[in-house]
């Protein structure tokens, strides 16, 4: 199975990256998924299931103890080409 996350981390602050979203990106981009896409409000990647799922949990773990009070997320199944 073949998964897209999407994500964001709360507060945001327009002035700097908050520690906590810096923490959440590291932990995406260092899981070794997919189509990795970090943005300043919002990121996504794709990967195999048990990859974006481990990917998840880290990315909780992370942001929430670097400060995050909220995280919002979406997890999509989606076919071989990246369409849901």
């Amino acid at each position: 199975m073949r998964l897209r996350v999407e994500f964001t981390t709360e507060p945001f602050d327009l002035d700097r990256v908050p520690p906590h979203a810096e923490a959440a990106r590291e932990a995406l981009q260092g899981a070794g998924l997919d189509a990795v896409d970090v943005g300043p409000f919002g990121n996504t990647a794709e990967g195999g299931g048990s990859a974006v799922l481990a990917a998840v949990q880290q990315v909780l773990n992370t942001s929430l103890q670097a400060g995050a009070t909220r995280v919002s997320l979406q997890v999509s199944v989606v076919d071989e080409e990246g369409a849901p």
